[in-house]
């Protein structure tokens, strides 16, 4: 009896899972490609963990949440690791749409690869097209890595301020002592003409005046009588 439910059973699941099928889809595995020495056996451990997989990825859908491995039945399995699957609806005895299949798959695809350590073009569904694995969240959050440009523009532009002043203060300093020296020069020369003119020069034994060539000298002697006396 028990023999007799497996034949048919079997039988089922042999109807069900046809390669080539309306809602059967192909899967091929580069295993040895992939991981080259470290590549592992495709046994039925491994088709019980696909199973579990993709049973996994259709309790996502909604209203497949009853979804179990018995559901999912593989066919047509090759040495070089390429096989046909199904999921059923046991309540129904018939195959689920291949656009649910397709929509779980991949959804999922990133974490059905991570579980043979394998990725899209080494785990290859025929006819489901692969799509770009979930944004992984960054070890630092984004508002640090901001703040952090920020400080850094405000400390060097504090610092080509701090430069620029330091400059410009030295060139002021530089400016000063020159208009200094500038200034310093008319002062000196005209300490050396005070000198030269009271010095007082000798003439045959009989010391001179000098002349005072700014205000200039009146000599008395050729002065007229109006010229001596004093105007009114």
């Amino acid at each position: 009896m028990l023999w007799l439910l497996f034949f048919l059973v079997t039988a089922i699941h042999a109807e069900l899972c046809q390669p080539d099928g309306e809602n059967a889809f192909k899967v091929r595995l580069s295993i040895r490609t992939a991981l080259g020495d470290k590549a592992y056996a495709w046994d039925t451990n491994e088709e019980y963990l696909f199973k579990a997989m993709v049973a996994f990825s259709m309790r996502k859908v909604p209203n497949r949440e009853t979804t179990e491995i018995s559901h999912v039945l593989l066919c047509n399995v090759t040495q070089r690791v390429s096989f046909w699957f199904v999921v059923t609806d046991p309540s129904k005895n018939h195959t689920l749409p291949a656009v649910e299949i397709q929509s779980a798959i991949r959804m999922n695809r990133n974490r059905i690869n991570n579980a043979f350590f394998l990725n899209d073009q080494t785990l290859e569904f025929l006819r489901i097209p692969s799509t770009l694995a979930p944004p992984t969240d960054p070890p630092v959050p984004i508002w640090i890595i901001i703040f952090g440009v920020i400080f850094c523009i405000v400390i060097v532009a504090t610092m080509l301020l701090i430069l620029s002043g330091i400059q410009q203060h030295r060139r002021c300093q530089s400016f000063s002592l020159c208009a200094f020296r500038k200034n310093e020069g008319p002062s000196e020369m005209e300490d050396t003409e005070d000198k030269c003119e009271n010095t007082i020069t000798i003439e045959n034994g009989i010391p001179c005046d000098p002349l005072d060539m700014k205000g200039g000298h009146i000599n008395d002697a050729f002065m007229t009588e109006d010229e001596r006396l004093t105007p009114l």
